[in-house]
């Protein structure tokens, strides 16, 4: 009987190891073939991730592959749902539950037709130059797969067009004031001498190892391509768009005055910050942070003895020439001096550093005047290009210094370039989380690690921690205006009046931050959210841990699993703490 009994129990193990191995290699090959199709559907991610496979390919941007994709991230996601999750180990329980998530959100996302309004005045098919930023461009190869790419824009225009003409029939337009700035961004192209295309600068300069007559050849075929075919592609762009495109845009501003726009915004509203909070719930909470970080200016103003009320403050930052740049020069090496000074201290605060350095650049001129005050791009893969803080040198009269410190620590470190780069170095994880993340998350961080700059030796006098103060303000206006106009009918000057109102950013950078909300539904909800999460879960720790509490140990904890769901971080972190107390309490 005993004999049976152990037999019995050691055939349940053994048919408990084979279901755990089976799900664990089905769920794995899925993983592997959804990484594969995402790259082959994605060609330039792959080339800015160092894969050269795709080098000579654009993303497809035809109706039918659209269609293709979403069908294939349903059968994806059907695969998922018959692995049982409970057969799998603990770190691929979590790796399932964001993988599942990932496709959940692009197939719900597929109802609401946002791919009908392919134009963004942030950059798009019109500057498609652009990209050529990201690339390795190290042999003759890497121009030769630039150059078939170059000589495939046509048919990316045409699809362009394809899915800009479905969107005109089934009322998915832009708002006219936003796209009324894309024709000046495609006359960019429009140039009569190849030599003169912002296409043809990747091939002004190339590296010593290829030599001089490959360099002529390959200067010679990029004029050709530029004049044969990019630039007719591009007046056939300026046509539709100024004929087509643009009288058929809408007055309107917010998502809500779209087919289902209300429901949709509801969605990306849970999306973005990874929350089941509602815009109402989301519009409330930006008030009340926009009224506790307003008492904190006031307080600093109270402190400088400013003869003036709030607005005259403002007015005053926005135009005293003693807050800003004569010419883009100095303003470039203020960003690389502050750099250099946060770099030494992040010792103080993180037990893990990340290997990939960063480098900062100038925004390309083409988009400058459209776009933010900054942004940042994540390292390649391969090690082949390092994260680049983007700046934007564009009219520097308008970029404040008190600005400086707070957005380089957003943009580079100990923001967004250590928590991509800590990320992309995580060994033992599947590469769609590597390689990608939850925007609440990323962007929370960016947020959280400006407050860190006190511990980093910034914000040493009142106008820098005026500044700082500023930046958070921005955040949450973003809570207020981005569900006012999409949500709640604001018209695009309410926005801007509220910004103003609240906000010591110039004009300049006002009108274009509420224009990216406005084409960027829901997206800038992320940041405040992600924010108030973090620090949440900081004064969690620090009242769990008293004197035990180390601010290195909890941020490694924080940013040693890559980007997670807010509902997820929080389970992280409740273990991290239950961890560290049951190691210091006595046995």
């Amino acid at each position: 009987m005993r004999t049976r009994v152990l037999l019995a129990v050691a055939a349940g193990v053994l048919a408990a190891q084979c279901a755990l191995a089976d799900a664990s290699e089905d769920f794995h090959t899925l993983l592997d073939e959804a990484w594969e199709f995402y790259l082959a559907e994605n060609p330039m991610v792959a080339s800015r991730a160092g894969d050269r496979r795709y080098n000579t390919e654009w993303r497809d941007r035809s109706l039918d592959a659209i269609q293709r994709r979403h069908l294939q991230r349903r059968d994806f996601l059907r695969r998922v749902y018959a692995i049982d999750k409970t057969a799998l180990s603990e770190a691929d329980q979590l790796n399932y539950e964001l993988f599942r998530r990932d496709l959940q959100q692009h197939v719900d996302a597929h109802q609401f037709n946002g791919y009908l309004m392919p134009f963004s005045q942030r950059g798009g098919v019109q500057n498609l130059d652009s990209q050529a930023s990201y690339l390795r461009f190290d042999t003759v190869g890497d121009f030769a797969d630039w150059l078939a790419r170059l000589d495939k824009i046509d048919t990316v225009i045409d699809h362009t067009i394809d899915i800009a003409n479905r969107g005109i029939e089934e009322g998915f337009v832009l708002p006219r004031v936003l796209m009324e700035r894309i024709p000046d961004q495609i006359a960019v192209q429009l140039v009569e001498e190849g030599a003169d295309s912002p296409f043809y600068r990747t091939f002004e300069t190339m590296p010593d190892a290829i030599g001089t007559k490959d360099q002529e050849r390959l200067r010679a075929a990029a004029i050709n391509t530029i004049e044969d075919t990019v630039v007719p592609a591009y007046r056939k762009l300026a046509r539709y768009f100024e004929k087509t495109y643009l009288p058929a845009t809408r007055e309107s501003f917010g998502l809500s005055s779209l087919p289902n726009g209300s429901a949709w915004y509801e969605f990306l509203a849970r999306t973005f910050t990874t929350t089941p909070m509602t815009p109402d719930e989301i519009h409330r909470t930006g008030l009340e942070e926009v009224k506790r970080i307003r008492k904190e200016m006031q307080q600093i103003i109270d402190e400088l003895e400013f003869d003036g009320d709030f607005q005259d403050f403002l007015t005053f930052l926005r135009t005293d020439p003693q807050f800003y740049y004569d010419n883009p020069d100095d303003l470039y090496e203020a960003y690389l001096a502050t750099s250099k000074r946060i770099d030494p201290e992040l010792v103080k605060l993180f037990g893990t550093l990340p290997r990939m350095p960063y480098g900062v650049k100038p925004i390309p001129d083409a988009i400058a005047p459209d776009t933010t005050t900054a942004y940042y791009s994540r390292p390649a893969a391969d090690g082949s290009r390092a994260g680049i803080y983007w700046v934007n040198l564009y009219r520097p009269e308008v970029r404040p210094k008190y600005e400086i410190e707070v957005l380089s620590v957003h943009e580079a470190m100990p923001g967004h370039h250590l928590q991509l780069a800590i990320q992309q170095e995580l060994g033992n994880m599947p590469d769609f989380r590597r390689y990608s993340g939850f925007t609440a998350f990323v962007e929370g961080w960016g947020l959280y690690s400006e407050s860190l700059g006190y511990d980093l030796g910034l914000y040493k006098d009142p106008y820098s921690r005026f500044g700082a103060l500023t930046y958070d303000m921005w955040r949450a206006v973003r809570l207020v205006v981005d569900t006012g106009i999409h949500y709640k009918g604001w018209t695009r000057q309410q926005a801007i009046d509220f910004f103003k109102d609240n906000a010591a950013k110039t004009e300049h950078d006002i009108v274009n931050e509420i224009d990216r909300y406005i084409v960027m539904p829901g997206q800038a909800l992320a940041y405040k959210i992600g924010q108030l999460k973090i620090l949440s879960l900081r004064a969690n720790a620090e009242a769990a841990l008293g004197d035990d509490f180390d601010v290195r140990e909890f941020h490694d904890a924080l940013l040693g699993a890559g980007a997670l769901p807010l509902d997820i971080l929080q389970r992280r972190m409740d273990d991290w703490i239950a961890e560290q107390l049951a190691a210091r309490s006595p046995d």
